[in-house]
């Protein structure tokens, strides 16, 4: 070869489409995020200055696991990831969510399974998560005022049990109703 270099390999980590706009929309709906690396130190700061977000690198499986359930003392937990490193991880998790990508373990493993690597889905499927959780205390509410008056009505003689029927009927439908609400979720 006299000495001339024929090739050369390069070989580098790259951030998903759109990590760092999805990092700071979580940051900006009041979510700590932080970044859990088994990269090593060099790659982990990079990645804490593209992303904007504390990250956290040469993680080991089971620090990854620790570093989950040391903030789960602070709150409910979610972990994104996609390798056979973020299993345990994201199964010590409150919620933990795959992307399509990754493997066979990681998705067996996750609660939430994406489909593609698109990570806005995550703070999509986040925030449908809110809304059904407010939906539920709201249906809830309503049944429970409703049959506490309807009830104390019908027993001092004051709605006709047919009335009385018929109500429950269209609170049950007020029920369903809002909760068909969600399927409309964007």
């Amino acid at each position: 070869w006299g000495g001339v270099v024929r090739g050369a390999f390069g070989l580098a980590e790259t951030l998903r489409p759109g990590a760092a706009e999805v990092l700071a929309k979580m940051r900006a709906q009041g979510l700590q995020v932080e970044v859990l690396t088994g990269d090593g130190e060099r790659a982990g700061a990079a990645l804490a200055r593209r992303l904007g977000v504390p990250v956290r690198s040469g993680l080991l499986p089971h620090q990854k696991m620790e570093a989950v359930a040391a903030a789960e003392s602070g709150g409910p937990v979610a972990m994104a990831g996609d390798g056979l490193n973020d299993a345990p991880a994201l199964a010590r998790a409150g919620v933990g969510f795959a992307l399509g990508c990754g493997a066979d373990i990681t998705r067996q493993t996750a609660d939430v399974s994406l489909l593609g690597d698109d990570l806005s889905q995550i703070g999509w499927t986040l925030g449908l998560a809110r809304r059904t959780y407010r939906t539920i205390g709201w249906n809830l509410a309503w049944a429970f005022v409703y049959n506490v008056a309807g009830i104390a009505l019908a027993m001092g003689g004051r709605l006709h049990p047919v009335l009385a029927a018929g109500a429950m009927v269209l609170s049950s439908a007020l029920v369903v109703g809002n909760s068909l609400r969600l399927t409309s979720y964007d």
